[in-house]
């Protein structure tokens, strides 16, 4: 199966996405922070720099399985966050911006080489959303050099529509977090005042694009929307709204991973209530909730 933005380059509109996402680089407002600061001089929320940061690049095992298949999920992890998560398992990254400043050009050559060295089944973008007028550029000089994979747009759920729309037909698979269903978990761990609004909107806009997930014969995915949820302690009863909201606003073959693996990271320990492991009564019971909405859930 053909990726999009293969369409998009055939036509010359892939081209023209890239000339109209680096103009976010002077007054950036990639995300829903709305910074408006030109990324060539200064530092927005994300404290990014106008040129990529890669922190690692390679096949990775440990995604979801219509993603990893054989030969892994070619993922590369992007620096810096546009979320200040309290409990982050990679502020190294997400906090500190540790990586390699990367230009465009090498970006490319990165996915090529997932692709035509390594036999990965996808381009995973890891926690992308501040770089998006870099990798839409990759994308165009790769897709020019024979790059066919889809690309995975994995982020936090932290989303602008218009930046969303300028992906339109170059991402085939988006996989975001919902992380809250109530805005004060948002303000109180991610210093986000307005997140369940922001990604409620992005779910949908996600799922107008490519729709619910669709899997090749070999059951690897090529297109659609996968919505992850790090279940939290205390957050029972917000987990279940979030479950609703997907079940009754977003396409009902799209694919939910319910996740178990949250643990006490970074600075959570200065937060009593999620300073402990989730207890596996509450995964439970958010589980046999999600089954009985009949969700398509991760198998």
């Amino acid at each position: 199966m053909e990726p999009s933005y293969v369409k998009l380059l055939k036509n010359h509109q892939l081209e023209q996405r890239v000339l109209k996402a680096k103009k976010q680089l002077i007054k950036c407002n990639l995300c829903p922070h709305q910074c408006g600061v030109n990324r060539l001089e200064k530092h927005g929320f994300c404290q990014a720099p106008e040129m990529a940061v890669i922190a690692s690049y390679g096949p990775h095992y440990g995604e979801e399985p219509p993603l990893v298949g054989h030969n892994g999920s070619g993922t590369i992890f992007f620096a810096y966050c546009n979320m200040r998560c309290v409990f982050c398992q990679n502020c190294e990254l997400s906090f500190n911006g540790e990586g390699q400043l990367t230009t465009n050009e090498s970006l490319a050559e990165i996915m090529l080489l997932l692709q035509n060295h390594y036999r990965c089944h996808n381009i995973n973008l890891v926690t992308p959303t501040h770089f998006v007028p870099n990798i839409l550029d990759a994308v165009f000089m790769a897709a020019q050099k024979g790059l066919s994979l889809p690309l995975v747009y994995n982020c936090g759920g932290y989303e602008h529509l218009e930046t969303l729309a300028l992906l339109e037909g170059v991402v085939d698979i988006y996989m975001p977090d919902f992380k809250y269903h109530l805005a004060e978990r948002g303000s109180r761990y991610s210093n986000v005042e307005d997140y369940p609004e922001k990604v409620k909107l992005a779910l949908k806009e996600m799922d107008r694009q490519v729709g619910g997930l669709k899997v090749n014969n070999d059951g690897i995915a090529y297109r659609g929307l996968i919505i992850r949820h790090l279940m939290m302690p205390g957050g029972l009863e917000d987990s279940k709204e979030i479950l609703k909201f997907i079940k009754h606003e977003l396409s009902p073959d799209c694919v939910v991973n319910l996740m178990d693996q949250y643990r006490p990271a970074h600075q959570a320990s200065k937060y009593f209530e999620i300073s402990k492991r989730l207890s596996k009564s509450d995964y439970k019971e958010a589980l046999t909730f999600a089954q009985r909405l009949g969700l398509n859930l991760v198998r």
